[in-house]
């Protein structure tokens, strides 16, 4: 839910402040395909329907699509965010990989929204332990409780989230004949 507030802001501000939804159109986004399945599985991965049944399937599944989306990322550095985007995404996928798969929540964050941290299934966050590999780069932050949604992020979720307003905001306003 993090990364929607970052879009629908830039949506938002890129319209108000004259962008067109048509310069989405004309946006060059290499690898387009990679980056949409790694987020589908990502989805269904840590959907109701599925989190409950995924087993030990889940931490490869997580793993392999999150690193999907930072290639994508990865590959379109160049365009104005996305090299933000990149460094968050890999900075994630540092913090599940040293943690076996698991993005490590921080006790204090998830108490802040209301949450025990206990998962029915597997999550993209768990309570972290005493022994969280690179723990600054795991969800150690949390939105304000009162925003519909609200959930424990990373630096690298943030990065993220900048990158994409960023890439957003910019493309709406981008003069499509340049």
């Amino acid at each position: 839910m993090f990364l929607l507030y970052p879009i629908l802001v830039a949506l938002a501000a890129g319209l108000l402040l004259g962008g067109r939804l048509a310069n989405l159109e004309a946006a060059r986004f290499r690898w387009a395909g990679l980056a949409l399945l790694g987020l589908v599985v990502q989805v269904a991965l840590f959907s109701p329907f599925v989190a409950p049944w995924i087993g030990v399937a889940g931490a490869p599944l997580y793993v392999g699509s999150t690193a999907l989306v930072l290639a994508a990322a990865v590959r379109n550095a160049g365009q104005p965010g996305l090299a933000l985007a990149a460094a968050g995404g890999f900075l994630n996928l540092a913090a599940i990989v040293a943690n076996g798969g698991w993005m490590p929540a921080d006790p204090g964050a998830l108490a802040a929204l209301g949450r025990s941290g206990v998962a029915t299934g597997y999550s993209n966050s768990v309570v972290g332990g005493a022994a969280v590999a690179l723990w600054p780069l795991t969800d150690i932050f949390a939105m304000p409780r009162a925003i519909p949604g609200a959930n424990v992020f990373s630096v690298g979720d943030a990065l993220i989230g900048l990158g994409a307003f960023v890439w957003l905001f910019v493309t709406l306003r981008r003069d499509p004949a340049r």
